[in-house]
C-alpha cells in the first residue's frame, strides 16, 4: 500500500462508513465494530505494521494524513485507530523476541486484529509513563495485577499492550511492556464510560487481577518499558493526537462554511448570514488561520520524525500541546459563529466541540506537556 492509496482508502471509509453513523454512535456511546471491520478490509489496520509481517510499513506522514481524515468524520473512531497504530509499533518493537507479538502482527497485516494501549493507571493518573502496578514472578511466568484507568477499545480490542513496574522495580519508571490477549484470565473491563466527548471509543477502566503471562508476552527488556513509552509510543501518539485535532478543526470549519452559505435572514430578502455579517466572516477567517497553522505544525513534526534532530522531542511535545488548545478555540468559535444551529446539534459542530475538550485532557495533558517544554528549554531533566 502506498501513501496515496492509504489516503484514498481513508477518505472512502470516512465518507461511506463513518460519517453516516457518527452522530448516532456518539449519542448512544456505541463502539462501532463496523468501522473497525471497514478499516481492516481497507488495509488501514495493516498500513503501519512492518512489511516483514505482511503490513504496509508506512510511516508518520501517512499516519498523520489518515488519522486527520478519519477524525474529520468521526473523532471517536480516529482515537480507536490511533491507539491501534501505537500498539502496533510496540508489537513491532517486541516481535524479534516475542512470538506472540509476531503472530499478532500477522493478524494485523490481514486486517483481522485490533490492538490498543493500556498504560494510564488510577494511581498515577495522567502520568501514563509511571504505572504504580508491580508485576510478580511466579516460576517462569509473570503475574500482572493493575487498575488501568482509561483504555480505549476496552473489551473490544483483540489484544492490549500493558505497562507495569517490573518485579524488582526500584521506582515508577522501572517498567516493562507486556502483550495480553483479550481472553486472558483475570482481565476485566469496568463500567462503560459515559463522558462528555469521544463517547464512542469504548474507553473504560480495565483491571488485571493476577493475570498470568509467560515470558513470550514481554515486549521490552525488563526495565526498558519507560524508554519504549517515550521513544516508540510518544512520537506516534502525539502525532496522532494532533492529527485528530486537525481533523476536528477541518470538520467544524467546513460545517461553519455550510451554515454561513445556507442560513438566511428572510426579513432581509433572504440574504445569507455570511454575506450579511462581517463579524461572522472574521470568525471564520480566524478559524481557518488556526487550522492551517496546525496543519503546518504537524507537517513540521513529520519532517522531524522522518529526519530526527536535537529538536525532534521538543516538536513532539509542542505539537500535541498546541493542537489541543487550537482545537478547543476553533470549535468554540464555530459554536459561537453558528449560534443556536450549533447548539441544537443540526450542524454536527457540537459533537466536535465536545470531542476537542476530551482530546485536550488525554494524557499527556496540555498542562503536563507545558511543564515538559519549560523544563526542556531551561535544561532541567524531564524526569
Amino acid at each position: 500500500m502506498t501513501h496515496e492509496q492509504a489516503v484514498e482508502q481513508a477518505r472512502t471509509v470516512a465518507a461511506k462508513v463513518l460519517a453516516p453513523h457518527a452522530a448516532e454512535n456518539d449519542k448512544s456511546a456505541r463502539f462501532s465494530p463496523e468501522a473497525v471491520r471497514a478499516l481492516g478490509e481497507a488495509g488501514l489496520l495493516a498500513a503501519f505494521a512492518p512489511t516483514a509481517s505482511g503490513g504496509g510499513g508506512l510511516g508518520p506522514r501517512t499516519f498523520g494524513d489518515v488519522a486527520s481524515i478519519i477524525a474529520e468524520a468521526d473523532a471517536s473512531v480516529a482515537m480507536i485507530y490511533m491507539m491501534h497504530v501505537c500498539a502496533t509499533q510496540c508489537l513491532a518493537a517486541g516481535a524479534p523476541d516475542s512470538k506472540a507479538a509476531a503472530a499478532a502482527l500477522q493478524e494485523i497485516a490481514k486486517g483481522t486484529h485490533l490492538s490498543t494501549l493500556a498504560f494510564s493507571e488510577r494511581g498515577s493518573r495522567s502520568h501514563f509513563w509511571a504505572p504504580v502496578s508491580r508485576a510478580e514472578k511466579t516460576g517462569d511466568k509473570t503475574r500482572l495485577t493493575a487498575m488501568k484507568s482509561w483504555v480505549t477499545s476496552a473489551g473490544q480490542a483483540d489484544s492490549y499492550v500493558v505497562s507495569s513496574q517490573i518485579p524488582d522495580s526500584k521506582g515508577p519508571t522501572d517498567t516493562a511492556l507486556y502483550f495480553v490477549k483479550k481472553d486472558a484470565t483475570g482481565l476485566k473491563v469496568g463500567p462503560a464510560f459515559d463522558g462528555l466527548g469521544l463517547r464512542a471509543n469504548a474507553s473504560s477502566p480495565m483491571t488485571l487481577e493476577g493475570c498470568v503471562v509467560d515470558r513470550d508476552a514481554l515486549l521490552t527488556a525488563e526495565g526498558a518499558g519507560f524508554k519504549a513509552m517515550l521513544e516508540v509510543v510518544l512520537p506516534w501518539f502525539n502525532l496522532g493526537s494532533a492529527s485528530v485535532a486537525l481533523g476536528i478543526c477541518r470538520a467544524v470549519v467546513g460545517a461553519t462554511v455550510t451554515h454561513l452559505k445556507t442560513a438566511t435572514f428572510e426579513h432581509l430578502n433572504a440574504v445569507k448570514l455570511g454575506e450579511a455579517l462581517p463579524n461572522l466572516r472574521a470568525n471564520l477567517a480566524g478559524m481557518q488561520i488556526e487550522t492551517d497553522g496546525l496543519a503546518a505544525r504537524i507537517a513540521d513534526l513529520v519532517t522531524h520524525l522522518e529526519k530526527p534532530s536535537e529538536l525532534t522531542m521538543l516538536r513532539v511535545l509542542e505539537t500535541k500541546a498546541a493542537a489541543g488548545e487550537i482545537a478547543i478555540r476553533v470549535t468554540q468559535d464555530a459554536m459561537r459563529t453558528c449560534g443556536g444551529a450549533a447548539f441544537s446539534k443540526q450542524t454536527g459542530i457540537e459533537r466536535f466541540f465536545r470531542d476537542a475538550q476530551a482530546g485536550a485532557v488525554m494524557a499527556p495533558t496540555v498542562e503536563v506537556l507545558r511543564e515538559f517544554i519549560g523544563k526542556a528549554l531551561l535544561g532541567i531533566p524531564l524526569f
